[in-house]
């Protein structure tokens, strides 16, 4: 996917007429970086795995090559560089079986072919599930404030839900529901979630590339390794036994047996009037053991203190966990080597602070946060937010790089999501010094904005915003930035070909780190607090924390 290489003179030139006191990123060590961290030898970094070992370490050591101290929690009486996050993880002990009855007639389902079974996460060790009815129940979702309820009094109990991805307005584009853009009731892990509260057996999720926003083969990857959750005291109250997707062309034939049944029952399902509805003649049956534990896995924490304002903290944020090993790709290949995703996004983390490492102190502190277990759901950053080591009230903002280009320079950037906030107004504000424009998320049905590791800290106030790449490359413009990202999406995204390429140029991400540290910089040199827009729902849980801030 090679597109040339940008001159890098004229750009050094220009931009630092624009920002003489932003340095400047090596894009060879941006390469060097992620070509260490994806190579087979940290085996796709998975949590618990000797692939976090290895990567741990590489995080710390760089960060104290950079002259940052430990940031992470306190332990007799001395901070560390890490912060333990302990997870529960569960995986299949054996075979998997899984088989569905049509009018009698059972037949067999293979795992990651029609159907992709997680190991399941309630606490129990073995599911045994025979003979189950299905009942549909639309998008699976319960909205008060709209006025939406598709379960409409149902007993789910000792049945299956079947459900599908994405809000009820996607296809139409108009509704109660945002639109286009994806709100979290379309979120796959806001369906898990709900089935249980309804208190279903299990839960299929409809998968249909458009509205997941991704194919069948990550839904494969993602759903059918180890699975990981942070621990609960009643993990029964947030995970049915049985938690799948299912393959579009199987769940056609449950659900009536045509393209046309099916369009019909999903028409209905975009109705708040819709009921759910029994599957007749059809029954689902699995049976499959689960092996748990719980073990400890670690974000990687570096700080800078403040000259004058040292309990404020800026955060910039990336996660370096992948896949880990898994399922073999078409051509053998079991290492899911995450080099986009993210080892690029970890790059630019240990970049920036070698750069601020360099830099005078700021008046407020600075902190770099690696975390771990994103791909199992942004546990890592989950855990941060309900146990911070550093206040969330005096945390300014926080800056995530998630699945950077590694490709040339582009006229403009994005973010994941579109959601309002005086943070995002600052980044469009500096980024205008460098001639870049912004792009709103092109894809908000993909409901980036839940996917990343800055919503956790969203959700609780913080202003907090995930950095995209720009798609209007200065070399072949948009339609090469947008077919790269494709092209991307459809063989590398969560698969084994997610691996370093020599020819990537790394200009874009160079420049587009430049930009951060401006962001970033500015604020820890000010006593500016960025709060989310009015009509946020984010707006409350940052108010409620004013008064910790009132004597800064």
């Amino acid at each position: 996917m090679k597109t040339g290489f940008v001159p890098l003179l004229a750009f050094v030139v220009s931009s630092a007429a624009l920002a003489a006191d932003t340095p400047r990123f090596d894009p060879e060590r941006l390469s060097a970086h992620v070509k260490e961290l994806s190579s087979d030898a940290y085996e796709g970094r998975g949590p618990n795995t000797p692939g976090e070992d290895k990567t741990v370490a590489y995080l710390i050591a760089q960060f104290k090559a950079a002259g940052l101290q430990p940031g992470g929690e306190i332990k007799d009486g001395k901070r560390q560089w890490t912060q333990d996050v302990p997870l529960g993880r569960f995986e299949m002990n054996g075979p998997v079986n899984a088989s569905v009855a049509f009018q009698g007639k059972q037949r067999k389902l293979l795992q990651g072919n029609e159907i992709a079974i997680r190991a399941a996460m309630n606490g129990e060790t073995a599911i045994r599930i025979k003979n189950a009815p299905l009942v549909f129940v639309g998008y699976g979702v319960k909205a008060p404030e709209r006025n939406w309820d598709d379960f409409k009094g149902v007993d789910l109990k000792g049945k299956i839900a079947v459900v599908l991805v994405n809000d009820p307005d996607f296809e139409t584009g108009q509704g109660e529901f945002g639109g286009k853009a994806m709100t979290y009731y379309g979120r796959w892990t806001y369906k898990f979630e709900e089935m249980a509260r309804q208190g279903a057996l299990g839960t299929l999720i409809v998968h249909e590339t458009a509205p997941a926003s991704y194919g069948w083969a990550t839904v494969k990857n993602s759903n059918t390794n180890v699975m990981f959750d942070i621990v609960r005291q009643q993990p029964a109250l947030a995970h049915a036994p049985l938690e799948a997707w299912v393959q579009r062309d199987f769940a056609i034939r449950m659900m009536g047996g045509t393209e046309k049944s099916f369009n019909a029952l999903k028409k209905a399902a975009q109705s708040r009037n819709f009921k759910p509805v029994t599957l007749k003649g059809i029954t689902f049956s699995a049976d499959y053991q689960i092996k748990s534990q719980v073990i400890v896995s670690k974000n990687v924490i570096a700080r800078l203190e403040g000259s004058r304002n040292p309990k404020n903290t800026v955060m910039y944020s990336g996660h370096w966990d992948h896949l880990g090993v898994g399922q073999p790709d078409a051509k053998g290949d079991t290492i899911y080597n995450g080099a986009v995703d993210n080892a690029t996004g970890i790059a630019a983390l240990l970049e920036m602070a070698r750069a601020y490492g360099k830099a005078p102190k700021t008046h407020r502190s600075v902190v770099f946060m690696a975390v771990t277990a994103e791909e199992k759901g942004l546990l890592g950053t989950e855990y941060y937010a309900q146990n911070p080591v550093y206040p969330l009230a005096k945390t300014v903002a926080m800056i995530n790089t998630d699945a950077l280009s590694p490709e040339g320079i582009a006229n403009n950037f994005s973010t994941s999501g579109n959601a309002k906030l005086d943070l995002l107004d600052r980044l469009i504000n500096t980024a205008a010094e460098w001639q870049m424009t912004y792009t709103p998320d092109p894809r908000p049905e993909a409901g980036s904005f839940f996917r990343s590791d800055h919503f956790p800290m969203a959700k609780r106030g913080v202003p907090a915003i995930s950095f995209g790449s720009g798609d209007d490359w200065k070399e072949g413009g948009t339609s090469a930035g947008k077919a790269a990202k494709a092209a991307y999406t459809s063989v590398r995204y969560h698969q084994p070909a997610d691996e370093w390429q020599a020819e990537w140029s790394f200009a874009g991400m160079s420049r587009d780190l430049e930009v951060l540290y401006k962001l970033g910089r500015d604020l820890a040199n000010s006593n500016d607090w960025p709060n989310w827009s009015e009509d946020s729902e984010f707006r409350a849980a940052r108010d409620q924390s004013k008064a910790e801030r009132k004597s800064e």
